[in-house]
C-alpha cells in the first residue's frame, strides 16, 4: 500500500507518495479543488492529512475513492516531525506525515458524515449571529451609562430597539443617528436569528431522533441540534458515561503515589457543546424544578455549591441524551433515578 501524505492549502496542496518500502514515489504540488482528480489516478492508498478547514471534505472524496483515510489532529502533528528544527515548509511536513504513516499507524480523529458537519455548521454560523448582536446591544448599553437619562433601559436584545427608541420619545429626545445605526443592525439581526431558529425547529422535527432529544428538560432545538451533529453516531461510545469525559465534563486528576489531587472539569472535547449543556442545566434548574434530575442537582448544590451542580447537572444530561437517542426513547421523569448523592 502507498502512503499519500497531503499538506493541505487553502488553494495549493503538497503531496508526498511513498511506495509500500517507504521510498519516495512522486513530489507534486496541486490544487486543492483538483485533488479529487489526483486521487483517482493513484492506486489504492493510505491518505493523511492534519486536521484544517479542507480536511474532511477531502477524506470524504478519498473515502469514496476506495482509499484509507488518516485525520491526524494537528496537535499531534509536531510528535510527528512536522516543522521539526523550526523548518517548515509544506515540502517537508507532506514529506513527514508520509514516512512515519510509513512506520506506525497513525491515530486519526473521527470523521463526522458530511450531514453532521452541516448541522454543526448551521449552529456555528447562528452562535456568530448571537455574538454580533449581543457585541452590539452591550455597545449601546455602554453607550446609555454616559448619558444623563432619567430611566434606565432594560429590555431583552429583540425588544431593545424599540424599548431604546420609546425611552428617548419620554425624554423629549431625538436618537442620535450613530445609534439609531446600531439599532438598525440589531433588528436585522433578530430577524435573522428568528429565521436561523425556524430553521433549527424544521430541521428537529424532520428527524424523530433530534425531537426525541428535546423532551429533556432544558434541551432546546439548539442543544438538540449540536449533540447530535457533533456525537452523529451514537454508537462511537459503547458507554453513556463516556460522553461526560468526552465531551470534558468529567473531573481532571493529578495523582502520584499514595498523593491524590483531584482537579477540576477538564474541559477537553468540543467547547460549544459542553457549553450548550451548561446552559441547559442553568434552564433546567429554572424551568424544570419538579425533575428528579434537577432535585439530585439542588441537593448536591447544598454541599457542594451552584456551580459544581450545575456541571455534574450538565454531564448527567449528556448521559441521558445518549441513552434517549441509543434506545429510541423519550424522557422519561418518573424513570429517571436520581444519582447517588456525591460525598
Amino acid at each position: 500500500m502507498d502512503h499519500v501524505a497531503i499538506d493541505l492549502g487553502g488553494r495549493e496542496s503538497q503531496i508526498c507518495r511513498r511506495g509500500p518500502d517507504g521510498q519516495i514515489v512522486e513530489e507534486c504540488r496541486r490544487k486543492t479543488r483538483e485533488l479529487r482528480s489526483y486521487l483517482v489516478g493513484v492506486p489504492q492508498s493510505r491518505v493523511i492529512v492534519e486536521t484544517c478547514a479542507e480536511a474532511f471534505g477531502v477524506a470524504d472524496i478519498a473515502l469514496e475513492l476506495g482509499h484509507e483515510v488518516r485525520v491526524v489532529p494537528a496537535t499531534l502533528a509536531p510528535q510527528l516531525g512536522v516543522g521539526a528544527r523550526k523548518l517548515k515548509t509544506d515540502r517537508r511536513d507532506a514529506r513527514a506525515l508520509s514516512e512515519v504513516s510509513c512506520k506506525i499507524d497513525l491515530p486519526s480523529v473521527y470523521i463526522p458524515s458530511s450531514v453532521a458537519r452541516e448541522r454543526h455548521s448551521i449552529i456555528g454560523l447562528r452562535s456568530n449571529l448571537v455574538s454580533s448582536r449581543t457585541a452590539l446591544v452591550n455597545s449601546v448599553r455602554g453607550f446609555l451609562r454616559g448619558q444623563a437619562l432619567n430611566e434606565t433601559l432594560r429590555a431583552a436584545p429583540e425588544q431593545m430597539p424599540k424599548g431604546l427608541r420609546l425611552l428617548y420619545q419620554r425624554q423629549g429626545l431625538p436618537v442620535p443617528r450613530f445609534v439609531e445605526r446600531q439599532l438598525e443592525v440589531i433588528e436585522a439581526l433578530n430577524v435573522a436569528i428568528q429565521d436561523a431558529d425556524k430553521d433549527l425547529e424544521a430541521i428537529v422535527k424532520a428527524d424523530p431522533n433530534w425531537r426525541r432529544l428535546t423532551t429533556a428538560p432544558g434541551v432546546g432545538p439548539v442543544t438538540a441540534v449540536l449533540f447530535a451533529a457533533i456525537i452523529d453516531n451514537v454508537n462511537r461510545f459503547p458507554k453513556g458515561r463516556e460522553i461526560g469525559s468526552y465531551v470534558g465534563l468529567t473531573p481532571g486528576e493529578r495523582s502520584s503515589s499514595d498523593t491524590v489531587h483531584r482537579l477540576s472539569i477538564t474541559k477537553a472535547g468540543p467547547r460549544d457543546l459542553r457549553w450548550v449543556l451548561v446552559q441547559a442545566a442553568w434552564s433546567a434548574q429554572i424551568h424544570y424544578k419538579d425533575d428528579p434530575l434537577v432535585q439530585w442537582a439542588q441537593r448536591l448544590a447544598l454541599k457542594r455549591g451552584k456551580g459544581i451542580a450545575t456541571v455534574a447537572l450538565a454531564r448527567k444530561l449528556a448521559v441521558v441524551l445518549h441513552a434517549m437517542w441509543r434506545d429510541g426513547a423519550d424522557y422519561q421523569p418518573r424513570h429517571q433515578k436520581a444519582p447517588p448523592m456525591a460525598a
